[in-house]
């Protein structure tokens, strides 16, 4: 399975994050300040706030590879406040701004990532301990995600079968251990398995990997997919 990534493996996914980012750098090159400024699809966020989440995002992944190769324990946010005033702020910003955010970011973290020769140093994530090639995987859901919530022409559909299926790996190993979801088995079109939630004989879920994936991240209700029958998701940050 490819949700821990070894050494080899992280240059493909890097390749599939730029290709993400320019994407996403694409679509919002048309919005103007008024467009930046409508809903995205999270609630009570514009479109700025997701595009400024995404630029802190890269930050926070680049301090983490920082302080991992100074052999220091990092957080990905000093704190759950600093986070969303810094995303309140940014916000206020212009589209120019945003969009040269999110590519000076998104260079950045790249430019810092083109630095580290172990990416199997430990690092703390998510409750447990990962060798530090998981903040590529945490990376590629970011910039997928999010493009997704700006709302502005990219669909799950949209997502190429190769970066879907490391997309729905990595969801389901981080809510595979969860036992307060209802009882399923995942099915995707492309031989991905598992079991999923807690006692009870399982309901299948069956469908694309990109279909899966956005409906684990409460992006859909099951949109493209068989046997969701009424399960919603929350959405994933």
């Amino acid at each position: 399975m490819l949700a821990i990534l070894n050494q080899g493996q992280v240059g493909p996914v890097r390749k599939r994050i730029a290709i993400a980012t320019q994407s996403l750098l694409r679509d919002t090159l048309a919005l103007d300040d008024a467009d930046w400024r409508a809903p995205s699809l999270l609630p009570g966020w514009s479109r700025a706030h997701v595009a400024t989440h995404i630029a802190r995002n890269a930050d926070a992944l680049r301090r983490v590879i920082a302080a991992a190769r100074g052999g220091d324990p990092a957080p990905l946010y000093p704190s759950e406040n600093t986070k969303y005033n810094d995303i309140e702020r940014g916000a206020e910003r212009s589209g120019l701004d945003l969009h040269v955010d999110l590519d000076t970011s998104a260079g950045e973290l790249a430019t810092f990532a083109d630095r580290v020769q172990d990416w199997m140093m430990p690092v703390k994530f998510f409750g447990g301990e990962y060798p530090l090639s998981v903040i590529m995987l945490v990376r590629l859901q970011e910039v997928s995600m999010h493009h997704l919530d700006l709302d502005c022409g990219f669909t799950w559909d949209s997502i190429e079968p190769v970066p879907a299926n490391w997309l729905l790996q990595w969801m389901l190993m981080l809510i595979r251990d969860d036992p307060t979801l209802p009882a399923f088995e995942v099915i995707s079109s492309t031989g991905e398995s598992a079991r999923i939630g807690g006692a009870g004989v399982p309901r299948k879920v069956s469908g694309p990997d990109a279909a899966l994936w956005a409906w684990l991240t409460g992006r859909t209700a099951g949109d493209g997919l068989t046997g969701t029958d009424g399960i919603v998701f929350p959405l994933a940050g």
